[in-house]
């Protein structure tokens, strides 16, 4: 695990003491070494910078920028590739021949023998970047889940790439010149789904995606390798209830044993829940050693899931560790949000990620995160919302739908006795609106999923926004392979996981020089599991069926069946009290106006409702704090 950061400047203006600054702006990604390639051609100046966290082959001979074929090629790259043995035993058949035991090396080898189209036969996450000096072009690529982050920015004849947005920042030419549609976007989800980013001209590389660079004729393109709905569009296979349990057990625990290959100390994130528990029991399954586990306890017990982790560990045999946080310890965390989170972030989690995260750098350098479950094995509460929804607002006529929307849009919404008297949000009602008018999967999925509708985000604005084109608006999957729990959980994977929940935990473990490792997150399991019968995902209303029944072999239902708390904490208490003071300050009249972003009467409204009983969801208040914190210290440089 790395950070890198490079640049390919047309002008031929930036010096290589320029690309150490941006390179240096990750070191906290990779302490152990640092290193740069730097130089200029008759059109271009080129540079690629690396700070290294050694995993694999701890010596000096896997540091980055890595060359070969004399020079030909130079490399840097943050990530891993599990199957890297079995590719390089694959190279040294067709007379291929290395200097380290670098998985960085393989990629090299792989490219001049297959071209871009390597890339699919890596099993791993990454984020790296070819450049070829004699067909002068450069060569980006990000893995099929997107756990590794690739940011990009192209204007004005300059392409800057990193692994988080600190290091574009730092080129003296990149402006910082903010994309409006994006924080809007970012208001209603809580982040920014790719290819969309804060700035303008500036783009995450999609998951799934690589980019061609032609240095010739600064010719930009970009090509999708692999793609979920393809999981998705094929017929689901006929396959009996003991049989698909044994047989996903099996997949998950080659995955997961894949995960385990480092040169240094690996644990597991251990939350007590089935995703986290399933990593564990199969791995300490299948070592001879105790797995180190890493939990997080609260010293408030309505929020502390240690206990029952504790007691799980104790019956995988692992060896356990906890560190418990008061609720000061969590709050301490909000004020430093906005450096590693260098675009805004609304997921709260980030708070006890972090926490775990430091806690189990000071015994590993590699962490087992459990993330992907849910979005593979249906675990999602909105899953169930979106089958039962899509199945009753579909049997209702055409033409009482349309009879209910006109009754619905005759009056206003605040003389409704419901929405008067604050049983149901405003929101609420909009959303059920927009329902009865337009049943249809995306909106449906849009309205489980958004916390501001449309409407309201077009208030919240002082100025007109769009909607941007992202992936929360594909409908790929093909009318014969449809169904709308298959639906939703597809577009999951494109977008909450991976502008979310990944970006979550890779700038959480980074902040602290830790790699994090997401095991679900092979595409085999992805591959196998978009093929399985619905039922085997929800049954009888219990998600996660198969998953939950490859953990009740190792862990009782009795011990895994409680209240699930996840990993939250409790921001609508401090929103209202200890957070109270920084929302006043970033939601007064002089800071809104001067910002010119967002319309003050409507901050102040949604404030006040939220501040005075009414049914106003958190979550707006807590998305605007952090967007506010995040413009305080990037764009007013406080």
């Amino acid at each position: 695990m790395c950070g890198i950061a490079g640049f390919i400047d047309f002008n031929n203006q930036t010096s290589e003491g320029i690309l150490k600054k941006m390179t240096d702006s990750l070191v906290h990604r990779g302490p152990d070494a640092d290193g740069c390639f730097y130089t200029k051609r008759y059109n271009y100046a080129i540079g690629l910078g690396h700070r290294r966290l050694s995993i694999i082959d701890l010596s000096p001979l896997g540091n980055q920028p890595m060359e070969f074929g004399n020079g030909r090629y130079q490399i840097v790259f943050n990530g891993e590739i599990y199957n890297y043995q079995e590719i390089k035993e694959e190279l040294l058949k067709t007379g291929h021949r290395f200097s380290s035991h670098s998985d960085t090396e393989v990629i090299l080898h792989a490219f001049h023998q297959w071209g871009p189209q390597a890339v699919n036969r890596f099993i791993g996450m990454f984020a790296f970047v070819i450049y070829d000096s004699q067909e002068d072009k450069i060569t980006c690529f990000r893995d099929r889940a997107g756990v590794k982050p690739f940011f990009y920015y192209w204007k004005d004849g300059l392409f800057l790439f990193g692994s988080e947005l600190k290091s574009l920042v730092s080129h003296p030419r990149f402006q910082k010149e903010l994309d409006l549609n994006a924080i809007a976007s970012y208001m209603q989800f809580g982040y920014i789904p790719a290819p969309h980013c804060i700035y303008k001209d500036t783009f995450k590389l999609k998951h799934g995606q690589f980019l061609i660079l032609n240095l010739k004729n600064r010719e930009l393109s970009t090509e999708l390798y692999w793609d979920v709905y393809d999981r998705y569009n094929r017929e689901k296979i006929n396959i009996g209830e003991a049989e698909a349990i044994n047989e996903t057990e099996k997949v998950l625990e080659k995955a997961f044993a894949y995960r385990m290959v480092a040169d240094v100390p690996v644990g597991v994130f251990l939350s007590g829940g089935y995703d986290s528990v399933c990593v564990t029991s199969l791995l300490q399954k299948n070592s001879s050693q105790k797995i180190k586990t890493f939990t997080i306890g609260m010293t408030d017990a309505k929020m502390d899931e240690a206990p029952a982790a504790r007691k799980i560990a104790g019956v995988l045999g692992t060896d356990h560790h906890e560190l418990y946080c008061t609720e000061q310890d969590a709050l301490n965390i909000v004020p430093t949000l906005s450096h590693f989170y260098d675009e805004p972030f609304g997921d709260s989690s980030a708070i006890p990620t972090s926490l775990v995260s430091k806690m189990a750098r000071e015994s590993v350098t590699v962490a087992l995160s459990a993330d992907g479950g849910d979005e593979i094995f249906g675990g999602y509460t909105h899953y169930d919302w979106m089958v039962k929804y899509y199945n009753r607002f579909n049997s209702i006529p055409n033409i009482f739908r349309r009879t209910g929307t006109a009754l619905l849009n005759i009056f206003p919404s605040d003389t409704l006795p419901g929405v008067k008297n604050n049983n149901i949000s405003k929101s609420k009602f909009e959303k059920l609106k927009s329902l009865m008018k337009d049943p249809s999967p995306n909106n449906l999925f849009m309205a489980a999923t958004v916390f501001y509708s449309d409407k309201e985000r077009g208030k919240l604005f002082s100025n007109p926004v769009e909607t941007i084109v992202s992936d929360h608006r594909r409908e790929d999957l093909k009318k014969e392979y449809f169904d709308p729990l298959s639906y939703a959980m597809a577009l999951d994977y494109q977008t909450y996981m991976v502008d979310d929940i990944l970006q979550k935990v890779d700038r959480a473990t980074m902040s602290v020089s830790l790699e994090g490792r997401e095991p679900f997150l092979d595409q085999n399991i992805i591959d196998w599991a978009a093929k399985l019968p619905n039922q085997y995902k929800i049954k009888n209303g219990q998600r996660k069926y198969v998953l939950k029944q490859i953990v009740h072999k190792y862990v009782s239902p009795e011990l895994m069946d409680r209240p699930k708390m996840g990993f939250s904490i409790p921001v609508h208490t401090w929103l209202k009290n200890e957070l109270k003071p920084l929302v006043d300050k970033y939601t007064n009249r002089e800071f809104i106006e001067k910002q010119g972003i967002f319309d003050f009467a409507y901050v102040e409204d949604i404030c006040h409702k939220f501040y005075n009983g009414g049914r106003e969801k958190h979550e707006k208040i807590w998305f605007l704090l952090v967007f506010q914190l995040w413009y305080d210290k990037w764009i007013n440089n406080q």
